[in-house]
């Protein structure tokens, strides 16, 4: 029998919350709220759930948007891009407003403001959470010189299909990672202290399962088992409460049944009642009165009423709270205590930011400062992956070599920004032809041969060969233009989009060598044309820096460190495909696993192979979890441990040596994954539970430790309860979630 412990540290966690939480009426801010909440009347307070705004290209500024503010009526606002306007929206709300409540100014801050950094998924590929503090510190200073003061990111939505297109906002498809992104994204935005004019309230998004869309369609149908929910999908939301953010979205999806704007299981008893957390929750744009197709309100007057008891407390862009509200608590169909707790969600944020005593800023111009752009760059550098580098073809010494540039991303200042680039613009990207160009003139001759990623015609390919006949190396830069990924941007077909593989087979006819160099919002399926080329390296949509971190990586003047924050599939038919999956009762091997191809013709009936897998794609993806080469080689040995047997409140310290045996200079991120081998519920078959960046010399040998405190291998059981289960673990060091040397001890 499997004895196991209750993690009473998690209750102790939760509890001491609470205690904050309740203590906060004693405190001079909640004072100050109280007495101002006591001198609102209802149609000011409805006034504060009221997220205004206008259209991303919107240029003036309304009237009616003003009298608005005058009267009360609103509480934030969206979009307001005009310096100007900022100040005068802020001024008649602090000066002719009924109770003076100043307003706070959002925008989609995603991944940089004017100097755009990596997609998120790509920043996760860092695996440097100080660069994605760095990357969101930087977007702060920039972004709240237009005084926006809010942000709606990070996205930490767990992501296991890339047919979903906004798995580039993602972490990616593991927890630990998510969590360690959140909260390095929630201390970039928001600082040390919310109420510093340069710190930008952070919104961790969406709350919860949006990352699990049925087929990866957004605004889709997620069906999360609370066992799954809570294991996987909520810890990186759990790690944002826990650095303190200011507020949650609500996703667009239905969980298990209800619409997240309207379900009170996670926004009152996990969110408030099991972590604590007292800032607001903003609904995602009309996700309220989009309950009504949901099918879960019959009306925006009923999806007022189911929004506002779950526990949300600011509605975006609709109208269902300023119509319907106030005739539902004088119906007595909804307390109006319910409406206070609430506008002091919301008051609470103000006040911690600072605006009632001073909502000015300083609107000095620091875009694209050089030390912005350089971070742009590293960020850039670290988040690429290398994924194949046959016969170790890279890095290329572009002074001896002439390149054909070929592709129709190698000079797409726009399409290199990636989603959510509101702010930046083209004519400060610095594309990889304008790098390549002024580095190594002469050297480089380009020929894009498709006008742009969905590109079907072959007129340009004569020119794209005629160019690479008269090279040495081809250097051909595709993948998906930014509009491709994103939100409502799903694909059920990713390969390369266009004529771009074609393209890549008429090239490699010439037997030169191909470095393909892909810029994309996903994973993107390679099995057509990955044996045709001899490098491959994943650049994601790298930002403003993207040409200048690229050459730099191709040339060798670094090593590629990236790693992949999700599973590459080999075809649309192995998703979802992620590696901390169940091991079934028929775990699939190498021994015995049958392909399609070993069947003999006339083969009686059975069960080939008696496993999980597919005949045609097998059981392993293309490249796993955690993968990413480097310009050398590493070597892991003598792992040991301190003991064998460990009790709770112990930790395992872990030790073993890291050589790099190759002749270059290298960064290697050494990733620690555990596996429960026996518990009450099963576990998967590994779980990352650690990581460190360690950069090492040709040759040189370095002992490292790692500590695990055993709490760590907890998990949650199927009454919702952490425990830290007795028995057997096993433990890996690995340079991915595939490989790595292992070891066991017990917990008792």
């Amino acid at each position: 029998m499997k004895c196991f412990f209750t993690l009473t540290f998690v209750s102790i966690s939760i509890l001491s919350c609470n205690d904050l939480t309740s203590n906060k009426s004693q405190s001079g801010a909640e004072q100050k709220i109280d007495s101002l909440l006591s001198l609102m009347t209802l149609e000011e307070k409805i006034g504060q759930t009221a997220l205004r705004g206008t259209s991303s290209r919107e240029k003036g500024l309304p009237e009616k948007l003003k009298e608005q503010v005058r009267n009360g009526e609103v509480g934030a606002m969206l979009n307001v891009m005009n310096v100007e306007h900022v100040k005068e929206l802020q001024r008649i709300a602090m000066e002719e407003s009924p109770r003076r409540v100043p307003l706070i100014f959002a925008r989609d801050v995603i991944h940089g403001f004017k100097t755009i950094f990596p997609i998120p998924l790509g920043q996760a590929a860092s695996w440097n959470p100080d660069l994605i503090e760095d990357g969101a510190r930087i977007a702060a200073k920039e972004a709240t010189t237009r005084g926006i003061r809010w942000t709606f990111a990070p996205m930490v939505d767990i992501a296991r299909d890339p047919r979903w297109g906004r798995i580039a906002e993602s972490p990616g498809e593991d927890p630990y990672l998510a969590e360690v992104v959140s909260l390095a994204s929630v201390r970039g935005y928001q600082g040390d202290d919310l109420a510093n004019s340069e710190s930008m309230v952070a919104c961790v998004k969406h709350f919860a399962g949006y990352g699990a869309a049925i087929g990866g369609r957004d605004y889709n149908t997620a069906i999360i088992h609370e066992e799954l929910l809570y294991n996987t999908y909520l810890p990186p939301f759990k790690a944002a409460v826990e650095a303190g953010v200011g507020t949650f979205m609500t996703s667009f999806n239905e969980l298990n049944g209800v619409p997240a704007t309207g379900n009170q299981f996670l926004l009152q008893n996990v969110l408030r009642d099991q972590w604590g957390f007292d800032g607001f929750v903003v609904s995602d744009w009309n996700s309220v009165i989009e309950m009504i197709p949901h099918g879960y309100a019959a009306d925006e007057r009923e999806a007022a009423l189911k929004a506002g008891k779950a526990g949300m407390d600011m509605e975006m862009t609709s109208d269902a709270y300023a119509d319907h509200l106030k005739d539902l608590i004088t119906e007595g169909l909804l307390d109006e205590s319910t409406l206070d707790e609430m506008i002091k969600n919301i008051l609470r944020i103000k006040f911690n930011m600072g605006l009632f005593e001073n909502a000015d800023f300083e609107s000095e111009n620091i875009d694209y400062h050089p030390d912005h752009l350089e971070a742009a760059k590293q960020s850039a550098m670290e988040s690429m992956v290398l994924l194949k580098n046959s016969k170790n073809f890279l890095p290329i010494n572009f002074s001896k070599t002439k390149v054909a540039v070929i592709g129709p991303l190698a000079d797409a200042p726009h399409e290199q920004l990636g989603t959510w680039t509101f702010d930046g613009e083209q004519k400060h990207t610095i594309t990889p032809l304008m790098t390549l160009k002024k580095q190594y003139g002469s050297q480089v001759n380009f020929v894009s041969g498709l006008t742009h990623s969905r590109d079907k015609s072959k007129k340009g390919f004569s020119k794209a060969i005629e160019a690479a006949k008269n090279s040495d190396v081809i250097l051909f830069i595709g993948g998906e233009e930014a509009i491709l990924s994103g939100e409502a941007h799903s694909r059920a077909n990713i390969d390369l989009p266009g004529s771009q593989e074609e393209l890549i087979k008429e090239l490699s006819k010439l037997n030169k060598p191909i470095v393909l160099v892909i810029m994309a919002g996903r994973p993107i399926t390679l099995g057509n044309i990955l044996s045709d080329v001899d490098a491959v390296i994943m650049a994601w949509h790298p930002g403003t820096m993207g040409g200048p971190a690229l050459v730099d990586l191709l040339s060798g003047k670094i090593s590629p460190s990236g790693r992949l924050p999700v599973t590459w599939p080999k075809s649309v038919g192995q998703i979802p495909i992620f590696y901390n999956h169940k091991n079934t009762g028929r775990p699939a091997s190498k021994e015995s696993f049958v392909g399609i191809d070993d069947i003999p013709i006339g083969a009686w009936q059975s069960s080939l192979g008696n496993n999980s897998h597919y005949l045609d794609d097998g059981f392993t993806p293309l490249f796993p979890f955690g993968f990413g080469l480097t310009y050398s080689d590493f070597e892991y040995s003598e792992l040991r441990l301190n003991k064998k047997t460990f009790e709770i409140g112990d930790a395992v310290e872990v030790k073993f040596n890291l050589t790099n045996t190759g002749s270059k200079n290298a960064t290697e991120v050494v990733q620690y994954y555990f596996q429960d081998v026996s518990a009450s519920i099963t576990r998967p078959i590994r779980e990352l539970v650690g990581f460190d960046k360690i950069a090492l010399k040709s040759g040189e040998e370095k002992e490292i430790t790692f500590l695990l405190p055993i709490e760590e291998l907890s998990f949650y059981n199927k009454n919702g309860e952490p425990v830290l289960e007795a028995g057997e673990f096993n433990l890996w060091v690995a340079p991915n979630a595939q490989e790595g040397i292992k070891t066991s001890f017990n917990v008792r």
